[in-house]
């Protein structure tokens, strides 16, 4: 990693004696490091063939952002209408699939619970009261049956 950064100085002469001998031999050890210097070698070949571009100047920035903002102006006018009719039809598309989602919710909702009974639930005792009489009671202690018999006695005389 060291000699790595050390590479541009080494190929553009700038570095000491010592620094440039040990450099050399760590190379000749060093087959990744002797890549990376031919990888280098190559990249200064390029630079040297490029020519130096002009200096842009001070306006660059300001003339570049204005034809920014003059494509995305004309691309917007080109798509208005088409993006509001697209844009209303994905809203009609998620309410209409929402309240569809919902109607089919209710829908089994009401087919999993059981239907409600026409009839009033009654217990089972207060139904026997209504079609009872005394004579159908059966006495369950011997109180309850001289007191049935009293009863009986005394509606008869």
């Amino acid at each position: 990693m060291e000699y790595e950064a050390k590479l541009e100085d080494y190929l553009g002469g700038h570095l000491s004696g010592a620094d440039a001998r040990e450099l050399a031999e760590h190379l000749q050890r060093c087959e990744l490091c002797g890549a990376a210097l031919e990888d280098a070698r190559a990249s200064v070949r390029l630079l040297q063939l490029a020519e130096v571009a002009p200096d842009p100047g001070p306006a660059f920035p300001r003339v570049v952002m204005a034809r920014i903002r003059s494509e995305l102006e004309t691309g917007r006018e080109a798509r208005g209408l088409w993006q509001l009719f697209i844009s209303l039809a994905w809203r009609f598309a998620a309410t209409a699939t929402l309240a569809l989602l919902v109607m089919v919710t209710v829908e089994v909702a009401q087919h999993q619970r059981p239907p409600a009974p026409n009839v009033a639930l009654v217990r089972s005792a207060e139904v026997r009261d209504l079609f009872t009489t005394d004579a159908d009671r059966i006495p369950a202690t011997r109180d309850d049956m001289l007191l049935m018999v009293a009863e009986t006695e005394h509606g008869s005389h």
